[in-house]
């Protein structure tokens, strides 16, 4: 018969028979459905916002394994990522690897910072390439998918596996916004990225053209009801369970959660689907409270611990995961990026700009530290988590701005609606006429920044707002 029928064979014979168990067993105990939905929930949050993103970026233009750059800083207008950064020039790739596995040329970047990151449907971190994790040097990469067996030829300097059938690639490259031309350099290196087949970077005939599958339709609204079944279980088919949570997904199997199950709500009793969307609703008063989950909160800053991770720094942390994917999806390694986020200043109050203007100070030893070759930034957010317009269109400060130091070389920016004036209009991060929130970024923490981690000065109130 041969080896691929046969593993063809047996992978039909365990799907039937894990289908046939689910479907003979679901719970008919309301209470055990709404804590079995809340658990699942929280474990399919990170994967279903993912999935919103890939339809939106991906599936919909159908714009699989090619990469789309993003020549400019984002900004206000842009609105797929909560709390995107305004720090580095992105490109982006979503890989269909159900064909096979895909080739990524990345080319050599040694006069600035950049990352290659690889997400997988989880939304594990599975992957880095650049400055911190491989260097500055040409690189020819592999990315498998978890049913991809082939020769790897010395061509590959390097290989990456994904335990799903899809991966989000983004590259961010760092943009000197103080040198002329400087973002036209970076033009020219997202062009020097590559995405090919398999078979085409080794010269086969093989076809390229991706299997036929029907991505479902997404609705934020069914997305959080107990229409999220069917979003998960489609997903579940697209990737590899992992040993560790098969007895999980086993569980989940009692609300009719499983690879590739049909589920229609509406064959459920009403009982049912009510115990199911409280399950949800238990699930979002733990999503939506993230910072009891991700960290600490010293002087008004959640410092942030390690929220983003490969599959073994993230193992079994669903809470953590799923507040993370609400807070800021697709974030850094913390030895790539440290974020610290803050939502109230020094007082412990929620900033408003319509009512205060704020300041925050630096002594010349709180400066955030950052290796060589990293960076630091304060990025501005309003209450929907993304960026505000405003009138001299700053969306970000930093060690990369025009700042105006004090003589001790301690460092003051104001943080306002309006201008505070002239003179220190080099040092205003703009603030919207209401409520807010901050992120600080660090790329390339210093160690130092990391254990015990670094926590900025608190946002001291300034003159109330007239």
């Amino acid at each position: 018969m041969g080896l691929k029928p046969l593993i063809l064979l047996s992978l039909v014979f365990i799907l039937f028979t894990f289908v046939s168990a689910k479907a003979e067993m679901p719970t008919s105990n309301y209470e055990e459905a709404r804590e079995v939905a809340r658990q699942a929930y929280i474990f399919a949050f990170p994967m279903l916002e993912n999935y919103r993103t890939m339809v939106l970026q991906a599936v919909i233009p159908n714009s699989f394994n090619e990469f789309e750059h993003l020549q400019g800083l984002l900004g206000p207008e842009f609105r797929e990522i909560v709390r995107p950064n305004n720090d580095t020039v992105f490109s982006a790739a979503w890989l269909d690897l159900r064909n096979g596995p895909v080739i990524i040329e990345i080319p050599s970047i040694c006069e600035r910072y950049f990352s290659v990151q690889f997400i997988d449907m989880y939304t594990h971190n599975f992957a880095y390439a650049g400055t911190r994790t491989t260097g500055c040097r040409k690189l020819t990469v592999m990315v498998n998918g978890p049913s991809s067996f082939v020769e790897i030829s010395d061509e590959v300097d390097e290989v990456f596996t994904s335990e799903g059938n899809f991966v989000f690639c983004i590259v961010r490259i760092s943009v000197n916004p103080e040198m002329p031309g400087d973002i036209n350099a970076v033009m020219k290196i997202q062009n020097s990225f590559m995405i090919e087949p398999f078979g085409a970077f080794y010269g086969s005939q093989t076809s390229s053209s991706n299997k036929s599958i029907a991505f479902p339709h997404f609705s934020q609204e069914k997305a959080e009801s107990a229409g999220f079944i069917s979003y998960l279980n489609f997903l579940l088919g697209q990737l590899e369970i992992h040993p560790s949570e098969k007895a999980l997904i086993e569980r989940f199997g009692l609300i009719g959660i499983g690879p590739n199950l049909p589920f229609n709500e509406n064959d459920l009793q009403p009982e049912m689907i009510t115990a199911i969307e409280k399950g949800i609703e238990d699930a979002m008063s733990t999503i939506f409270r993230p910072f009891e989950k991700l960290g600490v909160t010293k002087n008004g800053w959640s410092l942030t611990k390690r929220i983003f991770g490969n599959r073994q720094q993230m193992q079994g942390k669903y809470e953590i995961r799923a507040a993370a994917a609400y807070v800021g999806l697709y974030g850094n390694d913390l030895e790539e990026a440290y974020y610290p986020i803050s939502y109230v200043d020094a007082d412990n109050e929620a900033y408003d700009g319509s009512n205060y203007d704020y300041k925050i100070h630096f002594e010349s030893h709180e400066i955030p530290p950052v290796e060589p070759g990293g960076f630091w930034s304060i990025t501005m957010y309003g209450d929907d988590q993304f960026m505000v317009p405003n009138p001299i269109d700053r969306y970000s400060i930093g060690d990369r701005s025009r700042l105006s130091y004090n003589d001790d070389g301690s460092l003051d920016i104001y943080i306002q609606h309006d201008s505070p004036g002239p003179d220190l209009e080099s040092n205003w991060l703009p603030a919207p006429n209401g409520p807010f929130s901050l992120s600080l970024r660090m790329y390339l923490p210093s160690p130092r920044a990391l254990d015990p981690l670094y926590c900025p000065p608190g946002v001291a109130k300034e003159r109330p707002q007239n």
